[in-house]
């Protein structure tokens, strides 16, 4: 297969996940059942606001898309490999670039989109002026910097422990704790399913051998259960059950202002806790196996961070098998719906990962040139 159809797989995929899942994002899995039945397509309104031009719905993506594609335009920029200085052309185009904004329907600077932790690699970053490579402490912890760093693994294509390192090094600038790991081991993922005849056993076994602490403790936990899944609907039970040990996100995911003030540890710094959206894609993963669009519908059913959940699992599904697993008439939805050439951004990544691995072959050799100079010197 090759690289080309494996990078429109994997960001086609993560956008397609993205965009069923926006919908329905904070529904428990029995919310969705109750008031959709199930979700299978883009042809879905939000449960809030019904609206077919603004919002999320009708297969309109969210800002974990967005924040990709401003990646994938840093690549580009820079030409190289990114370290945690690299959030600052980030940080320029979410602040002082206006691009379309699928649900707003009107170009503006991205971080008037962003939740408030994306924010926060401004705020700490640029306001603060931190040291980038500690900018992420003092975040909330959570899915945030994971979601948007498929380019890391793109870039990183057959080598998952280069992707994890820039990953790390990259969102050290923007998140801490777990959900810095989480940014790791998920670029390793999209790193191993770029690898040509990969199996997905082997992507899932990369997956724990990359994953530390709570990470590796939660992705064990959801793998160890897949065995116990009797039919699909169990899924969302098996896995969350599974996760209750390493995450407290819990059905309710409405903020609400008797909620302010309480004492929590939720999703503050912890060596024992995990994001659940990545051992939650890996599940499906592990459980519908190269069944692209029912591991997707699966991951976005399952209920509370619906979109980068499905995200996730269109993204390294779509690394792994390539552009042909995925329907060509929900890409033309999808294209239709949010006004990106998709195809020409995966194609134009394409071009930029060619250009940064022939300049890794070359320094490689160069490198082995010198090692073997060295050793030939200490033997003489």
């Amino acid at each position: 297969m090759r690289l080309q159809d494996k990078v429109r797989g994997a960001l086609i995929g993560g956008a397609l996940g993205d965009a069923m899942g926006a919908p329905v994002e904070k529904l428990s899995a029995e919310e969705i059942q109750r008031l959709y039945g199930k979700v299978e397509s883009l042809d879905i309104p939000h449960f809030r606001v019904k609206s077919r031009t603004h919002g999320k719905g009708y297969g309109r993506f969210t800002d974990d898309t967005l924040m990709v594609i401003l990646l994938c335009q840093v690549y580009e920029e820079l030409g190289g490999h990114l370290d945690a200085y690299a959030v600052f052309p980030l940080v320029r185009k979410m602040v002082f670039e206006e691009i379309w904004v699928p649900e707003y329907q009107k170009k503006m600077p991205l971080i008037e989109r962003l939740f408030y932790p994306e924010k926060y690699i401004f705020l700490s970053n640029c306001l603060a002026n931190r040291d980038p490579r500690s900018g992420g402490v003092g975040n909330m912890v959570n899915c945030g910097a994971a979601m948007y760093l498929s380019p890391v693994g793109l870039v990183n294509a057959g080598d998952p422990e280069g992707a994890y390192r820039e990953a790390i090094a990259f969102a050290s600038a923007h998140q801490t704790s777990y959900g810095l790991e989480a940014a790791g081991v998920y670029a390793a993922c999209v790193a191993a399913a770029m690898t040509p005849e990969i199996t997905v056993d082997e992507i899932l076994a990369i997956a724990i051998a990359s994953a530390k602490d709570g990470t590796k403790k939660a992705i064990l936990s959801i793998l160890n259960a897949v065995p116990e899944v009797k039919q699909p609907d169990d899924c969302p039970h098996v896995f969350h059950k599974a996760l209750e040990p390493f995450s407290s996100m819990g059905d309710d995911l409405q903020r609400s202002p008797e909620k302010i003030g309480l004492p929590t540890d939720n999703y503050a710094p912890s060596r024992t806790k995990s994001i659940e959206e990545l051992p939650m894609a890996l599940g499906y993963i592990a459980y519908y196996r190269e069944d692209f669009h029912k591991a997707l519908a699966g991951g976005v059913n399952s209920g509370r961070d619906t979109d980068s959940i499905g995200c996730m699992i269109g993204t390294i599904l779509g690394a792994w098998l390539g552009i042909q697993a995925i329907d060509p008439k929900m890409v033309e939805q999808l294209v239709q719906a949010n006004r990106y050439p998709l195809t020409e951004i995966a194609d134009q990544l394409t071009g930029t990962i060619l250009r940064i691995q022939e300049t890794d072959q070359r320094k490689a050799e160069a490198l082995h040139t010198l090692r073997k100079q060295l050793c030939e010197e200490v033997k003489g």
